[in-house]
């Protein structure tokens, strides 16, 4: 997926780490106090992921789902939110869902980020969480 400033496109996690983990440090690690040893965990590795870059390849945001359908690790740089970037990485997270037959996709959003979600068609279930010391809620899609 392109945009006249940015790219989405599919990822690795062995492929891509390095450019993953450039966004998701500064995102998770730095700006919001998660530990690195509970935001890099085992599941990278068996998780499709996405990679949003500027028009250089400076990688800009990322997302991960896993095959049970699970969205998760959406990050985006803070000077490129509000600019698509986060709705065109959750556009391909969809696209790749249904591309594996899933009827249905989850995911663990933060309190702060439930509008993106709900304006993208996820719906709210179940009672707030706190997950990595952050207030969550569980929401999800059907496909």
């Amino acid at each position: 997926m392109e945009s006249s400033a940015f790219t989405v496109r599919p990822a690795t996690w062995r492929e891509d780490q390095r450019a993953l983990q450039s966004v998701r440090h500064p995102v998770f690690v730095i700006e919001q106090k998660v530990d690195a040893r509970e935001e890099f965990d085992d599941v990278d590795p068996v998780c499709q992921h996405i990679l949003a870059s500027d028009m250089k390849g400076t990688p800009i945001g990322t997302g991960r789902i896993d095959s049970h359908g699970k969205i998760g690790r959406m990050a985006v740089l803070s000077e490129w939110r509000k600019s698509g970037v986060g709705r065109a990485i959750l556009l391909l997270a969809l696209e790749l869902a249904r591309a594996q037959g899933l009827k249905r996709v989850y995911l663990h959003s933060q309190v702060g980020a439930l509008g993106f979600y709900a304006r993208n068609g996820f719906i709210a279930y179940g009672e707030r969480f706190f997950e990595a010391g952050i207030e969550h809620q569980a929401m999800e899609l059907e496909l």
